[in-house]
């Protein structure tokens, strides 16, 4: 895979639908300021997956926050369906729990079919979660709850992020994805 392209492609996602749409009211300073690591892996199984995820808690661990403050562990050829990368989720957090960095990161998903529990898999509220490609988001905890301290409102963005899209509607959203990807929408 064209690792470059992948990159491309996901700053493209980030800028476009997470800052674009305003998804993310927190993720326009780091992008801006190149404080988010990205990482592509050709990795092909989910034991493969989970040592690389080990090693980047670490990495990111140990970075300071003004090297980088989140990672993007973008993984194409693993995972690509999207129930078995929901399940492989637990098996994040346990990797987080087994390198002692539980409250430290924290994971957030992204996936290309990602759907939320009772909806169907064109709805519009999906593509709140839904990237290029497979993909761990690492973040901080510290990071985050400095985020959240500065955004009262921070309990209301999931409910807004599905009504933003909602509003949108399917079509609009996936003329947008195919903008910045080839890949099918």
């Amino acid at each position: 895979m064209d690792h470059r392209q992948i990159l491309n492609e996901t700053r493209a996602w980030i800028e476009a639908v997470v800052i674009g749409l305003n998804l993310c009211p927190f993720a326009q300073s780091v992008f801006e300021s190149g404080l988010i690591r990205y990482v592509v892996s050709d990795v092909r199984t989910n034991r493969e997956l989970k040592e690389v995820l080990d090693k980047e808690l670490h990495t990111l661990n140990q970075a300071t926050s003004s090297e980088f403050d989140n990672t993007l562990l973008i993984h194409p050829q693993v995972l690509t369906d999207f129930y078995a990368y929901n399940d492989f989720l637990d098996t994040a957090d346990q990797v987080i729990k087994e390198s002692a960095l539980d409250g430290i990161i924290q994971i957030a998903s992204f996936h290309p079919d990602y759907r939320f529990a009772d909806t169907q898999p064109d709805d519009a509220a999906n593509y709140t979660n839904r990237s290029p490609y497979p993909m761990l988001h690492l973040l901080r905890e510290a990071s985050v709850s400095k985020a959240v301290d500065s955004f009262p409102e921070v309990d209301e963005i999931p409910d807004q992020n599905i009504n933003t899209m909602r509003s949108l509607g399917i079509d609009h959203i996936k003329g947008l994805y195919r903008s910045f990807t080839t890949r099918k929408i």
